[in-house]
């Protein structure tokens, strides 16, 4: 925090906000670098994190679950069972993520490799369904 200080960075207050349309200002932002930081307080413990993880996990697969219990009946077969949840939690794990590389500058590369990671998510989501699917 000393380290950062110096650069008086704005912290978003009306007054700073008016300054933000002012040419030296614009000129800064066009000279770069732009800067989007998380700070985060606390640990960086991961038992709160995997708890909000499998919470997240259990969301998406409840939505998926609503969607493929309003479009198929019990005895289903495997596969269509697997499209729909599989398509629903895929945009659940996935598409949100493209966000932070359109708006705030994330390198789509990263965004890429989450949205695979974000892939075999759903594959297992629908697999798990299409398996334990009512017959």
């Amino acid at each position: 925090m000393a380290a950062l200080r110096p650069f008086a960075i704005l912290v978003g207050r009306s007054e700073e906000r008016q300054e933000m349309s002012t040419p030296a200002f614009l000129e800064k932002m066009k000279q770069g670098p732009v800067v989007v930081m998380t700070v985060m307080k606390g640990s960086m413990a991961m038992g709160p994190r995997f708890i909000g993880w499998f919470v997240y996990a259990v969301v998406v697969s409840v939505f998926a679950a609503c969607v493929a219990g309003s479009a198929l009946p019990p005895g289903s077969p495997y596969l269509h069972v697997f499209h729909f949840v599989g398509l629903v939690a895929f945009v659940g794990y996935s598409l949100a993520l493209w966000q932070l590389s359109i708006w705030y500058g994330r390198s789509w590369t990263i965004t890429i490799k989450a949205t695979v990671d974000g892939l075999i998510y759903a594959l297992l989501t629908a697999g798990t369904f299409g398996w334990l699917w009512p017959r």
